[in-house]
């Protein structure tokens, strides 16, 4: 049992790697623009070419990944993170550090979903959900220390110094996960076909233009966290770093509070999402310019960022109950596509026509992904209601006193299901 926690642990460990690998350049951009030499729009892509191959690969490599064994799987995709990170530290030339962040960027998705499934198939079942949150806890960890502690080296060490920690970080994950996790074999597997079916649905698209744009909303913004600070609110690098800290940390409970959220109505807390995001974008908006309100926003905006990871996963996993783990990988591939195009976007915004208007532009993503969001309710809400033939057609002599059928009766235990 104790090694089983260890394996779980290291894992969390990996997840922590990889996220201060792919998030931490976001509080070092600054730095990266001036040492290579580049405009603060094409080092925003060391940001959004990683979340674009994410979006683009990522369930094709989860899939052809899924017959290979747990173990070599995982080893292999943090490897490549490690070495990746020193590549940045020692590099000077922008073509090669964007290189090497497409390179990792396509075994991004595969460690998230075999970490996860992993964790889920070493512990009794009735632990899994913990073990899964456990190692999903990798996450939150990597926003609240992992991305503030890499732009707190770049500022008061060195640029190689913040990379050389995200080296460290992954190659301690890739000995403990040589060490304490056992060889896992692939047994029988979903055919590719059963796979992909889910995305025959209507609903199923609409549901992942709306995770799209959710976090399109997000990431146009925080994107540019230390550039909006810097450049609006007039924050020196230390404060950038305490405020990046702070936003990771609020960002913990955040989770938790949208967790309890969901499980006592994910469709009213779904839609709430996007409005939340609106108004904090106002707030940011409003205050910017001043530096001691501006602190409480961040304080604000930490915690509702924090909500677009659980409910937009809860939100895409409800159309993909029957094939959970391709589903995973449809939230991580255009999740990450979003983050490209609010990168994309934000990043043109900003040079067109300033950091201060970053927040109008999350502003319109979360506006599309509410509409999205209502035709996707819409559509479901038509297909449960009878058509017109059936609302007028008599009962015929075979129907009347019968009752309904175990097919009928499950079709209604799934809409009630659905509506829950």
């Amino acid at each position: 049992m104790r090694k089983t926690s260890l394996t779980v642990l290291v894992l969390a460990l990996g997840v922590f790697g990889i996220i201060t690998t792919e998030m931490g350049m976001v509080g070092v951009l600054p730095q990266v623009s001036a040492e290579l030499g580049v405009t603060p729009s094409a080092a925003g892509w060391l940001v959004g070419a990683f979340a674009l191959v994410i979006a683009v690969s990522g369930p094709f490599t989860t899939l052809l990944a899924s017959g290979i064994d747990r173990k070599k799987v995982l080893a292999a995709a943090i490897a490549v993170f490690a070495v990746s990170n020193a590549v940045y530290a020692l590099t000077t030339q922008y073509e090669v550090m964007l290189a090497f962040r497409v390179v990792p960027a396509l075994f991004h998705p595969v460690f998230f979903a075999v970490a996860l499934a992993t964790a889920a198939r070493l512990v009794p079942a009735e632990d899994a959900t913990r073990a899964t949150t456990t190692v999903f806890g990798g996450v939150t960890v990597g926003f609240a220390f992992g991305v503030p502690l890499t732009s707190y080296l770049a500022e008061h060490v060195s640029l190689a110094s913040a990379f050389w920690f995200g080296a460290l970080v992954n190659l301690i994950a890739f000995l403990g996960i040589l060490r304490f996790v056992p060889p896992m074999p692939v047994g029988q597997r979903v055919s590719y076909g059963a796979q992909l079916s889910v995305l025959k649905r209507i609903r199923m698209w609409l549901t992942i233009a709306s995770v799209v744009f959710v976090f399109a909303a997000m990431f146009s913004v925080y994107g540019y966290f230390a550039e909006y600070l810097g450049q609006v609110t007039h924050m020196d690098g230390t404060w950038v770093s305490a405020m990046l800290m702070a936003f990771g940390m609020v960002m913990i409970l955040g989770n938790f509070a949208f967790g309890a959220l969901l499980r006592r109505s994910l469709l009213r807390t779904v839609v709430a999402y996007p409005v939340l995001c609106l108004l904090v974008y106002v707030l940011l908006y409003a205050v910017g310019p001043m530096f001691t309100p501006m602190v409480a926003a961040v304080l604000v905006w930490g915690a509702v960022h924090s909500g677009g990871l659980i409910v937009s996963q809860s939100w895409l996993g409800r159309d993909a109950a029957d094939a959970p783990e391709f589903g995973n990988s449809l939230f991580i591939s255009f999740s990450n596509l979003g983050i490209t195009i609010g990168t994309a976007v934000g990043g043109w915004v900003m040079t067109e026509y300033g950091a201060r208007q970053l927040t109008w532009t999350g502003s319109g993503f979360a506006i599309a992904a509410l509409i999205v969001m209502t035709l996707r309710l819409g559509l479901e809400r038509r297909g449960a209601r009878p058509g017109p033939e059936q609302r007028g057609a008599r009962p015929g002599p075979e129907q009347r006193g019968a009752r309904p059928g175990p097919e009928r009766r499950n079709t209604r235990r799934e809409r009630a299901c659905d509506r829950r």
